[in-house]
């Protein structure tokens, strides 16, 4: 009789499984033909000299040889990113982290206004957004005309090779809305009661900050810098629209000089290795990241 029953359960069991495949199998094809198969013939296509106008000819290492030792231009792509990420990555963060903590009072008037207007360029697509920046970073454009109101003689910001990435840096801090609501969300489900404990013993906003607010956000705050990491690695349409990786290639950026090498000088093994380069430098940074935080670790 047991044996029946274990019987009827398998089958029914495989039935389940077999219909759950079933219903999720388009998912399953799509991901196999049109994200892993192009993912391992990329790394097959970075050990070939492949122009995608003929047959990918084998060369072994010689892809990744070359851009790390007789390519300058990919080696200036990888300071122009990593001035993102030590400059503009921290500046973004502290400041959308600033201001959610601020939106995040319910006292404020007109807070759910102010909360709109802050995720509204979220909505404008990329390209739109970079042709707006390109008016307000031009020598008398808004930006500038609103330094000059406080006496600062404004830069030619797309066009100095020392201002162009702190105009784009400006330029994502304002719209990265989206890290505002991630953080908003975060700090919603912060005890009020501790804020309170706080008070009553006589502490100020800066010890709420300091000993309750960070240290629950520290989940939130590893998130938003992992991502955030990652989107700037990749930046390209920035570059591509505004600059064109100029001037004197200071906004060339690594996910700008990889789809130059792809779809401008057709060098896809090239554009493949340095592909593979940013998924393994990815994978390293944010390995290192969760290390640095103590991210998923327990509690003792």
């Amino acid at each position: 009789m047991n044996r029946k029953k274990t019987r009827s359960s398998s089958k029914a069991d495989r039935r389940n499984i077999l219909t759950g495949l079933a219903f999720i199998s388009p998912w399953i094809v799509g991901f196999l033909c049109f994200t892993l198969y192009p993912i391992m013939n990329s790394l097959r296509y970075s050990f070939t000299n492949y122009s995608a106008l003929k047959a990918p000819r084998f060369v072994g290492l010689d892809n990744y040889k070359t851009l790390f030792t007789s390519d300058p231009l990919f080696m200036k792509s990888i300071m122009n990113t990593g001035y993102m990420m030590l400059v503009g990555l921290p500046v973004i963060i502290i400041v959308t982290f600033i201001i959610s903590a601020i939106v995040n009072d319910r006292r404020l008037r007109g807070v759910s206004f102010i909360r709109t207007l802050f995720f509204m360029p979220t909505l404008v697509p990329m390209v739109v957004l970079c042709i707006l920046w390109i008016w307000l970073l031009k020598d008398n454009g808004a930006v500038n005309q609103g330094l000059a109101l406080i006496g600062i003689d404004g830069p030619g910001w797309l066009a100095s090779p020392r201002w162009a990435k702190p105009g784009m840096i400006l330029m994502n801090l304002w719209c990265s809305g989206n890290l505002i609501i991630i953080f908003l969300a975060g700090l919603q489900d912060v005890p009020t009661s501790l804020y309170e404990a706080v008070e009553i013993d006589g502490g100020n906003i800066l010890h709420k900050f300091r000993y309750i607010t960070i240290p629950f956000m520290k989940p939130i705050i590893v998130y938003n810098v992992v991502t955030y990491m990652i989107k700037l690695l990749q930046q390209f349409t920035e570059s591509f629209v505004m600059t064109n990786g100029g001037p004197n290639d200071s906004t060339t950026f690594f996910g700008y000089y990889l789809y130059n090498n792809a779809f401008k000088f057709m060098k896809m093994g090239y554009a493949s290795a340095m592909a593979w380069i940013m998924l393994v430098a990815a994978m390293i940074l944010t390995f290192v990241m969760l290390k640095v935080t103590g991210f998923g670790k327990e509690e003792s």
